[in-house]
């Protein structure tokens, strides 16, 4: 007999970016979930190995999987779990009903020549419900919501539309056949991305932390920063970087490491709010961090055809400017405090920490390994996996069992659910943008009220991705502002890498940036403080996320140019992020008054102007300005004495 779930409760999926509610199950449900999602990731780790099977059933099953799990993890609504656990699970076995009617069936509409019978368009009808229904519950109103919109303009609200945005709509019937059995709509090229490389590498990311790599990478940074100044929070950019770059997720990032970083940055003496910005802004560049970026990474491989490897390999650099420039913060702040470095007795050896978990190190070889050597993705996340159990095996300490084997299967498969449903509505969206043009439209619209100015371009694409932040997660915000905003920076000549990849780091400004910023508002529940003050110090700290991208446009550094321009341009950059960091914080060996320290911005200003002459001043400007800073604090010193 079935038992219900025992209430909800909030939980943070490893790859979700939303704050989703969950059921808490037990029981038959849960055994039924477990064992779901062990099946899910071995139907996926076989299709993408050695299962041959057509892409759009695969994608179809892909669909069934996680919208069964879907409808028994996240109830129709948190105050009633258990009273609707019933009719939800009634909707998710529609749901995998409706999935193996596609891989049944599809054969014989080929027969009949795409003509679809009755019964074709009322399952393909309720596919769509059961997507819109499944996504208002794991990411709220926004996205179905979205998804509608652009369905009610291809059927015909169009019409209704004068000049540029006038499309006089499609048929329901021819509709519901691009959205369930044509290669761009719910099982197209969305659903492609997220039943490979996404899943996949979700799944890698569920082994690596269940082997215990989460507490390893946790006591590497405290032994690699406990002893400077500011140290745990230092720590916090360290341990947040490899493990976003492992989970792809900032608010689970923020969770994770959180629970950790933040009392400890506490502790030593930084206020809670400013606690929780650095985990806040250090978890969001986790996304950026290679070589397992966010799922955005994988989309924007698939649609440029630029190599998942070339995205991984050009986006370490600003990667790092980025997390460094979080670092100018935190050494700034714990200087203006006069804050101390963490006793050492409670610093660990990082000989002892690298003799406890050294293993961990060889699946991420591995997986780059795979990736430079050419195996595609796919194939580098499914031998990342194996290695991750054996060289588990080589240190008694980490060492995988069989339940620990199957409970990293059924993690990756129910950790995978958000991300998935995300992905797959926005299928939805791409669809109709694809079918009614919207793309060329949309990119018309912006080279016309930016008259041809690309600075001006680049401001509304900004703008845009933070309102569609309010309401989007980061990656259904990519895919949005991609197929739409991307044309029109390449008509202005920026490169399609640059591009797509301005558009990939503008898109995670809504995890830092009020009035909604998830990752802060996470962050700020740990650390005490209030959210909207927290999500303010994480958008101070993250000003890389802004500026650094800039550079995409303007220089070479995504090693589109010679190798010294590329050196050049990131030690200009980086100097340029701690002048930015100066001015915001007032202090650089002593406090300013705001003359030094506009003096500092525009110091800034000079060294990220993509001219070597105005880097040169820059570099000149400030190295007169450390010189007299540190003699002027001396100075002060020696009176005080």
């Amino acid at each position: 007999m079935m038992t219900g779930a025992l209430g909800n409760g909030v939980e943070k999926d490893l790859s979700g970016e939303t704050l989703a509610v969950k059921r808490e199950l037990s029981g038959f449900s849960a055994a039924f979930v477990y064992w779901v999602g062990v099946a899910c990731s071995l139907f996926h780790l076989w299709v993408n190995t050695v299962g041959v099977m057509p892409e759009i059933q695969r994608n179809a099953l892909h669909y069934g999987f996680m919208l069964l799990m879907g409808f028994i993890l996240y109830p129709l609504a948190r105050r009633h779990a258990r009273a609707t656990l019933g009719l939800d699970w009634a909707l998710g076995l529609l749901s995998f009903a409706v999935a193996l009617y596609l891989v049944l069936f599809e054969d014989a509409l080929h027969a009949r020549n795409e003509v679809p019978l009755l019964i074709d368009l009322v399952v393909a009808g309720v596919s769509i419900v059961l997507m819109l229904e499944i996504t208002r519950r794991t990411t709220g109103l926004l996205i179905p919501v979205l998804a509608m919109v652009f369905l009610g303009y291809g059927l015909g609200g169009g019409r209704f539309l004068g000049g540029l945005w006038h499309f006089p709509g499609v048929t329901v019937e021819r509709m519901l056949y691009r959205m369930y059995f044509a290669p761009d709509g719910i099982f197209g090229s969305i659903a492609t991305i997220s039943s490979t490389f996404v899943f996949l590498f979700v799944l890698f990311a569920a082994f690596l932390l269940k082997s215990g790599a989460g507490e390893f990478i946790i006591r590497m940074a405290l032994a690699l920063m406990g002893r400077s100044v500011g140290g745990p929070a230092k720590m916090a950019v360290f341990a947040s970087g490899i493990m976003g770059s492992v989970s792809g997720s900032a608010v689970a990032n923020t969770v994770g490491t959180g629970s950790i970083t933040i009392p400890m940055m506490k502790r030593i003496g930084f206020s809670p709010r400013f606690a929780g910005g650095v985990e806040a802004a250090a978890s969001t560049g986790g996304q950026l961090m290679p070589p397992i970026m966010g799922a955005g990474a994988f989309i924007m491989s698939q649609w440029t055809q630029i190599s998942y490897l070339k995205i991984v390999g050009v986006a370490f650099i600003p990667a790092i400017m980025y997390f460094l420039s979080v670092a100018f913060f935190i050494h700034l702040r714990a200087r203006k405090r006069g804050l101390k470095p963490m006793p050492e007795s409670e610093i660990p050896r990082l000989r002892e920490v690298l003799k406890e978990g050294w293993n961990f190190f060889i699946p991420i070889a591995v997986l780059i390994g795979l990736l430079m050597k050419g195996y595609t993705p796919t194939f580098a996340a499914c031998g990342g996996i194996v290695s991750i159990v054996i060289s588990s095996w080589l240190n008694p300490r980490t060492r995988m069992g069989g339940r620990d084997i199957l409970d990293a299967l059924s993690e990756g498969g129910r950790n995978m659910v958000t991300t998935g449903v995300i992905l797959l509505c926005s299928g939805i969206v791409i669809g109709v943008v694809l079918m009614v043009g919207m793309g060329i439209k949309f990119s018309m619209l912006i080279t016309e009220i930016s008259g041809g100015s690309l600075p001006l371009t680049i401001v509304l694409i900004a703008l845009a991705s933070l309102i569609l932040g309010m309401g989007l997660p980061v990656t259904a915000s990519y895919i949005v502002l991609a197929v739409l905003a991307a044309p029109a920076m390449q008509t202005l000549g920026v490169s399609l890498l640059a591009a797509h990849m301005l558009i990939f780091w503008y898109s995670q400004d809504a995890n830092v940036t009020p009035p909604v910023c998830l990752a802060a508002y996470s962050a700020a529940g740990i650390a005490g403080s209030g959210p909207l003050e927290t999500g303010i110090e994480a958008w101070k700290l993250a000003k890389g996320l802004y500026l650094i991208p800039l550079l995409f446009c303007y220089t070479p550094i995504l090693f589109e140019g010679p190798l010294w321009q590329v050196a050049e341009v990131t030690l200009m950059g980086t100097a340029g992020l701690f002048c930015v960091a100066v001015f915001f914080e007032g202090f650089c060996h002593r406090h300013l008054n705001w003359a030094w320290r506009l003096g500092y911005l525009c110091c800034a200003a000079l060294l990220m102007w993509p001219e070597m002459t105005s880097h040169a001043a820059g570099i000149t400007l400030l190295a007169t300005f450390t010189l007299v800073g540190r003699a002027v604090a001396r100075a002060a010193q020696v009176q005080t004495v």
